[in-house]
């Protein structure tokens, strides 16, 4: 398998690159800073599996670069990866051609289901985002977390944590700060007995499977 990562901030590419060498045994990563190393790069290669791009880099603006690559190669299938979490970016990407969008804040866990939702030949859109982005909540079986000892707001908030949200996106929704967020965040990990995020999402989803 190979992949082309494009991303301007070296230690961004570096954080992203152990996620994908975590999609198969054996994948190539073809590292690009900007959009002119992007097309580039991407030319040279021409039997890339997948294109990881970040939104904002030097060589265009907004979303024309995502333009101009879907243009000059619509048969490669193309993820996002941005810092923003704005509805009217995952749309603009999303129209520009894209297969999915991944906020930089997603977890490592989200991020891989969200890449093999995508080589798969599905399209992904953050599901954080809810009724202010294009893709709802799903339900999930939550019902299958009330005997875990979390109160309905914990519950709530265990709901969008398994689903990659920020906790920014978190307090967005719930009409919560983002302290509040942390301290449930705090009890979700004392419930599971957990002590960080990706632990987290793993453990609810092993609750809900065997439930």
């Amino acid at each position: 398998m190979k992949t082309l990562l494009a991303d301007d901030h070296p230690l961004m590419r570096e954080g992203v690159r152990q996620v994908l060498a975590q999609l198969e045994p054996a994948v190539e990563i073809i590292d690009a800073h900007d959009y002119p190393s992007l097309f580039a790069q991407t030319a040279a290669h021409t039997d890339l599996d997948l294109a990881v791009v970040d939104l904002n880099m030097p060589g265009f603006v907004g979303m024309q670069g995502i333009t101009q690559f879907r243009s000059r190669f619509p048969d490669i299938p193309l993820v996002v990866l941005s810092a923003s979490e704005s509805p009217y970016d995952i749309r603009s990407a999303l129209e520009a051609g894209a297969l999915g969008y991944i906020p930089k804040a997603t977890s490592t866990t989200m991020m891989l289901a969200a890449l093999r939702q995508v080589l798969s030949g599905d399209l992904y859109m953050p599901a954080c985002l809810g009724d202010n982005g294009l893709h709802a909540v799903a339900p999930a079986d939550f019902e299958d977390l009330q005997h875990s000892g979390l109160t309905a707001r914990q519950l709530e908030v265990a709901r969008l944590l398994a689903q990659g949200c920020a906790n920014k996106a978190i307090a967005g929704m719930l009409a919560m700060s983002e302290s509040t967020v942390k301290v449930h965040i705090a009890a979700i990990f004392r419930a599971f007995k957990v002590t960080n995020r990706t632990e987290a999402v793993l453990a609810i989803q092993r609750q809900i499977q065997s439930s």
